[in-house]
């Protein structure tokens, strides 16, 4: 594809970067970046100076670029340059480019030689130029010169590969023609990472310095030394004309001129010169894009699909469309109240794992932490035998009574149910706080409308509350209704005479549902908080709470019981929370004042959260063990010592204190089953029914619809993004397609025949052209042939040439030879052009051979005199 093709393709890459770019990080384009590779003065800054048609690059002998140069050029109306490290600032003039550019070296690697891999970017905006990125990296140097280290030649080796290892990047090779191509070290290097030869192009330069009567057709024709993708010879400004500042487009025509009339590359002077190279490498460049363009298309077009169900409703949005916040706000709403009723009574979908939530924590406080409340308020034994005995006095009066009075059984139960008011309405205030907290979970959808978030969670909230009243007014009347009347006819009532009859001392504990059956009631790990560091530290158990005894094991598997800890008087107290501990402790102690474990005479038990402590608690309820203040501490004698009772009071006593108990826990498993359906039925169900029937009526009649339906900033700024990018992959769709019909793609070259092109290769022919006679097959180089056996070939008198002369000396190098390598080898000596024995003169007779087990070691001979 010619300049032309270039030029039509260089605003569709433009604009489908500009498209890339509004998409984001998840599409681009990886245009491929051309590393320019050569030796010293091999000509590279020329090449990369006529790419630009400026002169910018620092010149100087030795090594001159110590630090990479990412050049971009980008095609402009206007011409400047702009560094990465001073992107405030244009350069126009380009002379000034090349101070920075020497300025901005010195500063990394000294003035004294130094090299770094710090790269320079340089960016150059011009409107003789096409959109390519090149890389001019440090002349390959053996020798260490100034500061630079003694792996010099290392270092710029690891520097180059690590730019031309990219698969993305083109490699140009630059060689100059009077040096042997076998011992370039820029086509080693490539071999090395492209050992097809697919992303390399030979740059010959300085043809025009060669030899007289020498030319490099066969390599240019890449028929000597071949190359996949071939080679390309350039003509460079000569150092006079550098220093006398001759135009780079003076020098192009003189290029061309040089090609158009050398008689060795007139007839291939369209693939000579910079201006093919570009065409070149502009038509890499295309193919490389149309290689790209199937993935990225497929890329495009799956994303262009995902976006379309949430761009559909913005493709013809109206902000202020009456019709369409109407439907917004029924719809959000109606999600609201479904997504209420999930959280509420459990849904299969998004289901938390990592905390409880809504309906699950509501259940959690109805048979977990109100059952521990109730515990917790339950009566001290002490003051409940001493009001007993006042009460049972008191009725009697004067008079010694004789028979138990049931007007104290009463009062004492009438007390004792007015202390369940407490417990009972501290329950409704926590399923108040968890219904709060689930309406705000759900408004959290509604964000995008700050307004219609705020006046939702308002007026649920504000409905919820005027429900608190109600039912904890349910509650209270449930309360009142079991002060109102004493029912001893309760067929699980024990009645006086069982009460009379039992036995205090037979069970100390209260009567607890399941008591005495073998079941598992918790599981789970907690830390034994209370060991001493010299005994192993706090650690973790996995424990196993059952009704009659307290288990812990190495791990979940409980294969390995690490102690059982019997119920039996054993109670829980509370243990304060250490300065620096995260954990949350509570304690385990046996009443009658014995060691629980080894030689403790408490656990110390810690859970990650306040939380669980009370879980553990109400676990330990149900297993009978009671927290410190609410055990009875059966301390007899200290009882009659405080109180003086006859024989037939205290019988009296302990006869109304066993009706009161059962009594008592009739109440509570009342009360334990009624809350949690008086809480259901007056708050949250109806709360669910004010959702579904009465919210969408509160929100109209508190604001106007337009106030309720504003966007937030967020949401607006999050629907323009969405459609920007979706009007992007559109664009980047249709120039895709654009660039596939008006761009062609060039063919692959064949494979060739490069093992010449390795590391250990031999010297190889110079690119010469020589007498038909002199022209050998190019498998037996020269140097190998050696003329036949016969007398010695001496000058004639007069310095006529010989009859037979020697064939060419096949090292012999151009004039700039020696300088561009000075570690190839060292020429032969004319005289000896070949390993052979001189010839024996007529008449002497010849030896037989030598036997073959001693081969004989053919030395050359001496220098003579006739040498």
């Amino acid at each position: 594809m010619g300049n032309r093709g270039m030029e039509e393709l260089i605003p569709l890459v433009n604009k489908l970067q500009d498209a890339f770019s509004s998409i984001g990080q998840s599409c681009h384009l990886d245009l491929p970046q051309i590393a320019v590779v050569g030796g010293q003065s091999a000509g590279k800054s020329s090449v990369l100076e006529n790419f630009v048609g400026r002169d910018f690059l620092p010149r100087g002998s030795g090594i001159v670029t110590r630090r990479p140069l990412i050049l971009q050029l980008i095609f402009s109306k206007t011409e400047y340059a702009e560094f990465l490290h001073c992107k405030s600032k244009k350069f126009t003039d380009f002379d000034e480019v090349r101070q920075e550019i020497e300025a901005e070296t010195d500063r990394v690697t000294g003035t004294n030689k130094g090299i770094s891999p710090v790269p320079i970017n340089l960016r150059v905006y011009s409107p003789h130029v096409l959109n390519l990125t090149l890389i001019d990296l440090p002349g390959i140097t053996k020798v260490p010169v100034g500061d630079q280290p003694q792996d010099i030649e290392f270092q710029i080796r690891d520097m180059i590969l690590q730019f031309i290892s990219r698969e993305s990047s083109l490699i140009l090779a630059v060689t100059p023609a009077n040096m042997d191509l076998a011992n370039s070290d820029a086509l080693k290097m490539a071999k090395e990472v492209d050992p097809q030869g697919l992303r390399t192009i030979g740059v010959i330069t300085k043809l025009d310095l060669m030899d007289e009567g020498t030319d490099a057709r066969d390599v240019l024709e890449n028929k000597l030394l071949p190359l996949r993708r071939g080679y390309i010879g350039v003509v460079n400004r000569s150092q006079k004309d550098i220093d006398g500042k001759k135009d780079i487009r003076a020098a192009l025509a003189a290029e061309r001129k040089f090609f158009l009339s050398h008689p060795a590359y007139r007839h291939m002077a369209e693939r000579m010169g910079t201006p093919h190279l570009q065409r070149v490498l502009n038509q890499q460049l295309t193919n490389h894009i149309r290689e790209t363009l199937p993935s990225l298309r497929s890329k495009l077009q799956s994303q262009l699909l995902s976006l379309e169900k949430e761009v559909e409703e913005y493709k013809n949005f109206r902000p202020d469309d009456p019709a369409r916040k109407t439907k917004a706000l029924l719809q959000m709403v109606q999600q609201f109240g479904v997504d209420f009723e999930k959280r509420i009574e459990g849904s299969g979908d998004q289901v938390d794992t990592l905390e409880l939530s809504g309906g699950a924590r509501i259940n959690r406080i109805f048979h977990e932490r109100f059952p521990f409340e109730l515990v917790k308020m339950e009566f001290d034994e002490k003051d409940l035998r001493r009001e007993i005995s006042y009460a049972i006095k008191n009725i009697h009066g004067v008079r010694t009574g004789l028979f138990t009075p049931d007007l104290a059984f009463e009062a004492i139960v009438k007390k004792q149910v007015v202390k369940l008011k407490e417990p009972c309405l501290k329950c409704v205030d926590l399923v108040i706080q968890e219904l709060i907290n689930t309406v705000r979970q759900c408004t959290s959808k509604l964000g995008s409308y700050p307004r219609l978030r705020e006046e939702t969670e308002r007026i649920v909230t504000t409905h919820i509350r005027e429900r608190e009243g109600k039912t904890k007014d349910q509650i209270l009347l449930l309360i009142d209704i079991e002060l109102s009347y004493i029912n001893t006819n309760h067929e699980d009532f024990i009645g006086f005479a069982n009460a009379q009859q039992r036995n205090t001392q037979t069970n100390k504990k209260r009567a607890i549902p399941n008591q005495g059956e073998i079941l598992v009631i918790r599981r789970g790990w907690l830390t034994i908080n209370n060991i001493s560091i010299m005994k192993g530290g706090s650690k973790e158990y996995w424990f196993v709470l059952t009704a009659e005894s307290l288990s812990w094991y190495k791990d979940e598997e409980e294969k390995e019981k690490k102690y059982m800890l019997p119920l039996d008087n054993l109670k829980i107290r509370d243990v304060e929370k250490g300065f620096m501990s995260t954990k949350h402790i509570f304690a385990i102690f046996n009443t009658e004042q014995r060691n629980v474990y080894k030689d403790l005479r408490q656990i110390e038990l810690a859970c990650d959260s306040q939380e669980d402590v009370d879980s553990w608690k109400a676990s330990f309820l149900r297993a009978g063990v009671y927290p410190e203040k609410d055990q009875t501490e059966s301390e007899d004698g200290a009882q009659e010592n405080t109180f003086s009772m006859d024989p037939q009071l205290e019988r009296q006593v302990e006869t109304i204190r066993n009706l009161v108990d059962s009594y008592v826990g009739i109440i509570n498993k009342s009360i334990r089953d009624l809350m949690p359906k008086t809480i259901m039925h007056l708050m949250i169900n109806n709360t669910k029914d004010f959702i579904h029937s009465e919210l969408l009526a509160f929100l109209y009649s508190s604001s106007d619809q337009s106030s309720l339906m504003e966007e937030s900033a967020e949401q607006a700024q999050r629907r323009d993004e969405m459609l920007r990018m979706y009007h992007a992959l559109k664009e980047a769709l249709a120039i895709i397609g654009d660039i596939s019909t008006s761009t062609v793609s060039t063919p692959v070259p064949p494979p060739v025949d490069d093992t010449w092109l390795q590391p250990a290769a031999g010297h190889s022919p110079p690119p010469q052209r020589r007498p038909p006679s002199a022209l050998l097959p190019p498998g037996r180089p020269p140097s190998l042939r050696a003329p036949a056996p016969g007398p010695p070939l001496l000058p004639l008198p007069g310095g006529a040439p010989p009859a037979f002369a020697a064939p060419p000396i096949p090292s012999r190098l151009g004039p700039f030879a020696a300088a561009s390598d000075p570690f190839s080898a060292p020429p032969q000596i004319p005289a000896r052009p070949a390993r052979i024995p001189p010839g024996i003169p007529p008449g002497v007779p010849r030896r037989p051979p030598a036997a073959p087990s001693r081969p004989t070691i053919i030395r050359p001979a001496e220098p003579s005199l006739l040498d």
